[in-house]
């Protein structure tokens, strides 16, 4: 063996086993974790936080850090390059859709409750006072502007095509408009500034509470299905993680379904905080 060669099988055996010895220490390092930095939006999902999940893992000796939000993509783009551990703020069907288009390995951990999606106006009283050509601004992301769809025909104000999935259903799958209303899709923080301005809005929980709405003032709610229940999600690599588990037994315990029942009433929750 010449000595170039010599030189290179040193080297590579070095490196085998610096990077051997380094996988313990992110694994201690990983089990010794204490501080967390967590993200959410506005409203209900940063106030779940801050009144239900934070002093729970406190009590198990974390640390948090809450980071606030004021819109759908800032909050996984930070999961993803690290800078929160964890967020707060969607459900399964955005992160799944927002993971694959940006290429993004963010997994679901656990569901937690959901301010409902709600019909709003300062305009009209009731969905039946609606007028031909009235106009609703809603969601501009894909699924949640499929939410607004089937809320609108669930009040028999639009029928969408048969046989399309719900969660994906757009504009061009609207198959009867009859009383001809105009739809305006806008980012969701900004849908409650729209209410002067049009005769509904469809707004999401969140947005609504932090913007001085309450649920009791919507016109109509959405019955909402799990698969539109928060997910706290995380990075692949860290789903299981000790810091990881202790969240989730956070979110099933019997101490932070007091906290939904008394503060979050109204709320569309996982069966386990039922």
């Amino acid at each position: 063996m010449n000595n170039a060669l010599l030189r290179r099988s040193v080297l590579s055996l070095s490196l085998l086993a610096l990077s051997a010895g380094m996988l313990p220490l992110a694994a201690s390092a990983q089990a010794a974790k204490k501080e967390l930095t967590i993200g959410g939006t506005a409203g209900s999902n940063i106030d779940q936080l801050k009144q239900g999940i934070v002093p729970l893992l406190e009590k198990k000796g974390y640390k948090v850090k809450l980071v606030e939000f004021n819109d759908y993509v800032q909050p996984n783009l930070a999961l993803a390059q690290g800078s929160l551990d964890a967020n707060f703020f969607q459900h399964l069907v955005y992160l799944k859709k927002f993971a694959a288009d940006q290429k993004l390995d963010l997994v679901e951990l656990v569901q937690g409750p959901i301010a409902p999606l709600g019909v709003y106006s300062t305009q009209r009283k009731t969905l039946a006072e609606a007028r031909d050509g009235d106009r609703f601004t809603l969601p501009n992301d894909p699924s949640n502007l499929a939410r607004a769809l089937v809320l609108l025909e669930q009040n028999k104000l639009i029928t969408l095509k048969a046989g399309i999935d719900p969660i994906r259903a757009s504009e061009k799958d609207i198959e009867q408009n009859p009383r001809k209303f105009k739809f305006i899709p806008l980012e969701a923080a900004q849908l409650p500034r729209s209410l002067g301005d049009t005769e509904y809005a469809i707004i999401n929980g969140n947005f609504a509470i932090s913007s001085g709405l309450k649920l009791t003032e919507a016109v109509a709610l959405e019955k909402t299905p799990d698969h539109y229940l928060n997910v706290v999600a995380v990075k692949r690599t860290d789903k299981d993680a000790p810091w990881a588990k202790d969240l989730v037994e956070v979110y099933r315990s019997k101490d932070f379904q007091a906290v939904v029942d008394s503060k979050f009433r109204g709320y569309a929750k996982p069966a386990f905080l039922q």
